[in-house]
């Protein structure tokens, strides 16, 4: 029976270890893997195939169409008339969202950096009345999740 849980990457792990050797199963029959974050900056801009909910352009995209509306309607009355100010208002409405996207950014950022930066996948190769007993276990030292895999 094969009993599978992640952890973040912290001591619970070995704590975890210890206590399913004390419980008698052998170092040589668990199997723990820290997996890599894939490095992965920011996307400009999200294609039909490939799209990860946000991009740069969100908020200048929106933030110009908002302004150059609110800018054409008052070009009416402004000597260059509505489509020069409809324009200027996107591109500056644009500037500004982009710059608010990019600060934002930054943050998010500096935030990731706080966080840990990998998860540990533990296997255990065990009998098969134990198999329940060893969930419990990885449950009680903080696992993200657990399965219990029967053999093939």
């Amino acid at each position: 029976m094969h009993v599978i849980a992640s952890f973040p990457y912290s001591t619970y792990v070995e704590i975890a270890i210890a206590e399913l050797e004390e419980q008698g199963i052998p170092r040589s029959r668990l199997i723990a893997v820290p997996l890599e974050r894939r490095p992965s900056g920011r996307i400009m801009i999200d294609t039909m195939h490939r799209s990860d909910g946000s991009s740069l352009l969100d908020i200048g995209m929106a933030l110009g169409t908002a302004t150059s509306v609110v800018t054409a309607s008052l070009g009416m009355t402004l000597a260059w008339g509505p489509v020069y100010w409809g324009l200027i208002g996107a591109v500056a409405g644009f500037a500004v969202g982009l710059a608010i996207d990019l600060a934002f950014a930054r943050r998010r950022k500096r935030q990731a950096k706080r966080t840990p930066k990998t998860e540990i996948v533990l296997v255990v190769d065990c009998d098969d009345w134990l198999a329940d007993r060893v969930a419990d276990t990885l449950w009680r030292h903080q696992a993200h999740g657990v399965a219990v895999v029967p053999p093939a």
